[in-house]
């Protein structure tokens, strides 16, 4: 990138101190005894669980922590303008550079940039003070995480540069054969006299081949700022799809007396989106269902400090499901995860808020146990909301992955705390577990229609930012927002839980576009909207096992996902793969014949290891057609698929050996599925994905970990304590097992498997050289791997 414009990551060597220290904002404080630590960062996964926090938010500590960051401008800096942002903190921040206020945030999932340039010294060590309050520990309904969570880095431009978020890239022509890729820029000017700039922009190709320019030549006031329109027209364009996720880089330069003063690049995606009341979404002019999920922010023992590769794992995993859109449950997420995104092809549902002027239920001893607590970001909202929401759709208009904006989840939820007089009974999710007052008109909680009018406020603040996109919220209670104007006032309506009402409100306003912004994985919650052209698609809770909503102790997680908190597949992730793939697949479980059904989400368990003779169901999850089961090579039958059939089971007495499945697709290919009886545990089975890391103290590694019996048979049902050390320039950041009872603290060095399974993280330092990451258990054989670090 050319020199007007250096972006320098901020993330290594800072200093933090967990409790409060009064004068720790001054430059010259002394934090020489202070925990060196890298971002990003989660305190509250580095202490133990207790009872006395919040279940919501899953049983960790808040509270009040600092950090400090000394850092050096390079040489070149000198009459440059100088902007630091973070990318996230967990929450109350305030900031300081060299002893000097910069502001405050208390929202924890806005990103933000302060502008530093008149307190830094180019040839002096600069200080970054930050503070962050997290005492209300039960202000969420979900785990937050606490502290400096996501990246933070300082950017240095010219005095002639693009503002921030200055470049907005649209495609309002979008065809096969042509697009229109158009640019609206702002560039700032911060010196003393007006100043004539070219515009040039480039766009380029995933193969680096440039295919289509514009130039632009605009006079720029002093201390003012100047806009341009600019439209290159391309041939033959490469669509972005979730099939096939094609991007470009547009180049934006900003050229004064033949000099590129600024250089700014932004990825991109040519594609088209639509809506339409009565035929559903459309991508490309194709017309597609959304099958998307949910997801909280979390990694289980990363707590909210996931590096992207994290992400990638999941997402890839999520993608093999079958899914196609991702719902970013209920905030602004992490810039990396809408990058990711924009490369993997997922269509994103970008969500802002969880409640707005109004404070909602915080359950702090169990999920939907009374009483709860009141805290949370309804405080805040009056005075930040605004900023909030536009900051969010400015920083993220560009990813062609985002198909609508959502400015608030189940806001309307019955009672909690909005309420109407035409509803004396106020139904709502979870009826069973309120009490009576709970379920009853209040007259003395706000007023329902209340919404309407604020709902009004913040789509007019997106529209301000980006007009492409349609508003959104997700409804709790649809049958009163319709009434109340809420719904009218949004481009797309999405009902949480309310498959039941879909067929009589298409009828009811045919003018809405409707579709499932939260729903239950079950069979029928997927047909009625596959079967329904009026319905979009669904949004399942969750994608993801996540941290916080515990029903209680001692569970630290919510099980909703189809990946646990290790992103391990479960049973689940394979029957939903079946309904929503299109690849040729075939999955064994098994459970006791006696045991009481679960919703079909939990339908048996991937193994063969049970009593003899016991009485078991086996379920095979295929998206083909037929199947034959085989116990020792003997055949328990072929099954076929009926109508309403969404998986094939057979009854079996367990003998010990070889459960085998194979299921023939339409072409007559075979694709099959075994489970083993395993032998007594002996061996880790140790496996990485990234046997080579960067030496940039960032990069990091998965390795995972299963207990085999000494033929390689996995043993799913063992439970040894790992032990792990780790040698070489690097560190071992977290353990995750995915067993939601487990409470053991993060921050020890070992951990029981779960299913057989143990997931770690391991981070490269900053020097090269070998990791080797060491396991052991009792009455197990040692093991280890290596990792290169250059």
């Amino acid at each position: 990138m050319n020199n007007s414009r250096l972006q320098q990551n901020l993330n290594l060597d800072w200093k933090f101190y967990r409790g409060d220290e009064p004068k720790a904002w001054y430059k010259g404080f002394d934090d020489s005894k202070w925990r060196n630590i890298s971002l990003p960062h989660d305190w509250s996964v580095e202490e133990p669980f207790s009872q006395q926090y919040s279940s919501g938010t899953g049983y960790v500590a808040g509270g009040v922590g600092w950090y400090r960051k000394a850092f050096k401008l390079p040489a070149n800096a000198d009459n440059k303008k100088v902007f630091i942002t973070f990318e996230g903190i967990y929450n109350h921040s305030q900031v300081w550079c060299n002893s000097n206020y910069l502001g405050k945030r208390p929202f924890g999932y806005s990103t933000f940039t302060y502008d530093i340039t008149e307190f830094v010294k180019e040839d002096d060590v600069n200080v970054i003070s930050v503070k962050v309050n997290h005492k209300d520990v039960a202000d969420s309904r979900w785990f937050t995480g606490s502290g400096i969570y996501r990246d933070v880095y300082v950017t240095i431009t010219d005095p002639v540069h693009v503002d921030q978020y200055g470049v907005f890239v649209t495609t309002p022509q979008v065809s096969n054969t042509e697009a229109i890729v158009q640019a609206d820029t702002q560039v700032v000017n911060e010196q003393e006299t007006a100043e004539t700039v070219i515009i040039q922009q480039t766009l380029v190709n995933m193969e680096g081949e440039r295919v289509g320019e514009a130039q632009e030549s605009i006079t720029v006031d002093s201390f003012s700022t100047g806009k341009v329109e600019q439209q290159i027209k391309l041939e033959n364009p490469a669509l972005w799809s979730p099939d096939h996720p094609h991007l470009y880089q547009l180049v934006t330069e900003v050229v004064v007396n033949e000099e590129v003063k600024d250089e700014v690049i932004t990825t991109t995606g040519i594609r088209s989106i639509a809506f339409d009341a009565k035929k559903g979404f459309f991508l490309n002019q194709e017309n597609m269902k959304i099958k998307g999920v949910c997801i909280h922010h979390d990694a289980g023992g990363l707590g909210a400090a996931v590096p992207k590769k994290v992400w990638v794992r999941r997402l890839k995993a999520l993608k093999e499901m079958g899914c196609n859109a991702i719902r970013t449950a209920h905030n602004p997420p992490a810039p990396h995860l809408l990058d990711l995104c924009d490369e993997l092809g997922f269509l994103v549902m970008d969500e802002a808020f969880d409640e707005w002027e109004g404070v909602k239920n915080k359950w702090a001893v169990g999920h939907n146990v009374y009483p709860p607590e009141h805290y949370g970001y309804y405080e805040d909202f009056p005075q930040w909301g605004e900023m909030d929401l536009k900051e969010m759709v400015l920083r993220d208009r560009n990813h062609p992955s985002i198909i609508m904006w959502s400015i608030g989840n189940e806001i309307d939820y019955p009672n909690d705390p909005y309420c109407h007089p035409s509803f004396q009974s106020m139904t709502g999710n979870n009826d069973a577990n309120k009490p009576k007052q709970e379920r009853i008109y209040d007259p003395d909680k706000p007023n329902a229609e209340r919404l309407a009018t604020i709902s009004k406020q913040l789509v007019h603040y997106v529209k301000e930012c980006d007009t492409t996109r349609p508003v959104t919220s997700a409804l709790a209670y649809p049958e009163l927002s319709n009434l109340t104007g809420y719904a009218q006032s949004l481009d797309v309506v999405g009902y949480n839980y309310k498959e039941h009402l879909y067929k009589e409100d298409i009828n009811k306003y045919p003018n809405h576009v409707i579709y499932g912004s939260e729903n239950s994985p079950g069979l029928e919650d997927w047909l009625i909207v596959k079967d329904n052209d009026e319905i979009s698609g669904q949004f399942i809770w969750t994608g993801i096992d996540y941290l916080g909503e515990a029903k209680g102790w001692p569970v630290r997680a919510s099980p909703a996902g189809f990946l646990d908190l290790a992103g391990n597949k479960k049973s689940s992730f394979y029957y939903r793969k079946s309904l929503w793939s299109d690849k040729p697949m075939v999955y064994l479980a098994a459970k006791p014949k006696d045991e009481r059904d679960h919703h079909s989400r939990w339908k048996g368990d991937p193994h063969w290891e049970w009593q003899e003779n016991e009485k078991l169901e086996v379920f095979c999850y295929t998206n083909c057609e037929e199947a034959e089961l085989f116990l020792n090579e003997q055949s328990l039958g072929v099954k076929r698929k009926g109508e309403k059939d969404s998986y094939l089971s057979w009854d079996v007495s367990f003998e010990s050996g070889l459960l085998e499945v194979i299921a023939k697709d339409e072409s007559g290919n075979e694709h099959n599925c075994q489970l083993m009886t395993p032998s007594t545990p002996y061996y880790i089975d140790m496996v990485t994905d990234s046997h080579h890391l960067k030496a940039d103290g960032q990069d990091i590694a998965h390795i995972e970990m299963q207990i085999t019996d000494s033929d390689g048979n996995p043993v799913y049902l063992a439970d040894n304590e790992i032990h792990l050390s780790i040698e070489g320039p690097g560190e071992l950041i977290g353990m995750e097992n995915g067993n939601i009872q487990d409470l053991k603290p993060y921050y020890e060095s070992s951990r029981k498997v779960y299913h057989g399974k143990l997931l770690a993280f391991v981070r490269a330092g900053v020097d090269q050289g070998e990791i080797t990451l060491h396991a052991s258990s009792s009455k197990l054989e040692d093991a280890s791997i290596t990792i290169l670090v250059d």
